[in-house]
């Protein structure tokens, strides 16, 4: 390894591998060193008996700064979009699967709203402006939509997101243009109208779930071969960081290596670790990031033992149900090969606000909690078979009312370290699109 370098990226994820290309696009040299045995993060993708499962991120919705990364790298091919049936998706409700209203017209007849709460919902743009900013989720929604929105859409569809409670994630992290749209037009519903109509022109960019031909590892594998090789050294842990005059110097392995500029693409706990000899204050700010558990099992499933069709994205599970399941993907059915003739492969996960000690459950108990979720939803009978349990002690940061003047304060007690910088989900998104955004940022700071 290099004595002197330019950049040194920590952290081989999507955030870490976004930023390296636009340091690169820069004209920068950049090296990547990971920590862990291969590059990606959560979105690592296994093989087991003909199954092809993700073991993390399943799948997500592309954005513009991500389309424009992969076309100009040219690998914009290797993305799958989900077959036409995931725009079904469902809610576990006492009397069985409930179709999630996906527009106007279907939220005026679904059962989740009361028709108290859908005429609620159509008070929005009369509702005073407020604060949002300084609202949890529960705060934010409840005033403008009322609180059977909060109960019956809003809390189960982010169990499935942040697997975390609505009376304690802030409004603005989790819906930053929602909080704007009122910041600005006064309600909701006139801020979008707003934008719409003299907002600027979006990028187009294709709407629904996204994966890659060969499951999300294949995207990684990608990104680390456009940037040569060479560039992204895995199985390697930065042990330390010192300031210098010139820059920074890392103990890696027991070595010194200086580089002008490091970035930082790694969870907060290692951040702190990592700042405190010498940025005592942006450590502190990082140990208060609060993050949820999450178990996520690949399961495989005999459909011809299901009472009712296994079809669609898959279903959430409120906390009404009284049953440990957050929810489950129905992963054969969005994309190509991940089954086998004849059997479907379901995601199932558990864990987060509702059973943060899942993580330490064994593999038979997690099964049975899970499979009772499953049965209620899918009528499966006996249970199926586990294909692997992945557990993520600190899988989904917890983003409250201060989180985003948190960020803000921690990004700048770090100017009084020139050349070192931040970037990751848990700052900026947890969704993988996001956490690439958040690198792609922190790069253009360094290159700036």
């Amino acid at each position: 390894m290099s004595a002197d370098l330019d950049v040194v990226v920590v952290g081989a994820g999507i955030a870490g591998l976004g930023a390296a290309h636009q340091l690169r696009a820069d004209g920068r040299e950049v090296l990547v060193l990971e920590a862990g045995p291969r590059a990606g993060g959560a979105m690592q993708t296994a093989e087991q008996d003909g199954f092809r499962f993700e073991r993390g991120t399943s799948s997500f919705r592309l954005t513009a700064s991500l389309c424009a990364l992969l076309e100009r790298l040219g690998i914009a091919d290797v993305m799958r979009k989900a077959d036409p049936e995931s725009h079904e998706r469902f809610l576990l409700k006492p009397g069985g699967l409930v179709p999630v209203p996906l527009g106007p017209g279907s939220l005026v007849s679904t059962d989740l709203l009361t028709g108290r709460g859908k005429r609620r919902l159509l008070k929005e743009p009369f509702v005073s402006r407020g604060d949002g900013g300084s609202e949890t989720v529960a705060e934010f929604v409840g005033r403008r939509l009322g609180p059977e929105a909060v109960e019956r859409m809003v809390a189960p569809f982010l169990v499935g997101v942040y697997a975390g409670d609505v009376q304690q994630l802030g409004a603005e992290a989790v819906f930053p243009a929602l909080v704007e749209y009122e910041r600005r037009a006064g309600s909701i519903v006139g801020g979008a109208l707003r934008g719409a109509l003299f907002g600027p022109r979006a990028a187009k960019v294709p709407a629904g779930s996204f994966s890659a031909e060969g499951g999300l590892s294949a995207l990684i594998d990608r990104l680390v071969e456009t940037l040569g090789e060479g560039t992204v050294r895995t199985g390697v842990r930065v042990e330390a960081i010192e300031p210098t005059a010139s820059g920074h110097r890392l103990i890696v392995a027991g070595e010194a290596v200086s580089a002008k500029q490091v970035l930082l693409c790694v969870d907060p706990a290692t951040v702190a670790g990592l700042l405190r000899p010498f940025a005592g204050e942006a450590a502190a700010f990082c140990d208060r990031v609060a993050y949820r558990p999450m178990v996520s099992m690949a399961l495989d499933v005999d459909p011809e033992r299901a009472k009712r069709p296994i079809t669609g994205l898959g279903f959430l599970v409120p906390d009404e149900t009284g049953v440990e399941l957050l929810g489950a993907l129905f992963m054969s059915r969005l994309f190509p090969g991940r089954a086998p003739a004849g059997r479907e492969l379901v995601s199932a996960m558990i864990g987060g606000a509702r059973w943060p000690e899942a993580v330490d459950a064994d593999d038979a108990t997690l099964l049975s909690r899970a499979q009772e979720g499953l049965d209620r939803a899918l009528g499966t009978g006996d249970a199926p078979r586990i294909l692997a349990v992945n557990r993520w002690p600190r899988a989904l940061p917890q983003p409250g009312p201060d989180h985003l003047p948190l960020v803000r304060q921690l990004r700048q007690s770090l100017l009084d370290h020139p050349g070192l910088s931040l970037a990751g989900g848990w700052l900026d998104g947890v969704a993988a699109p996001r956490a690439l955004e958040s690198g792609l940022a922190a790069a253009n700071r360094l290159s700036a």
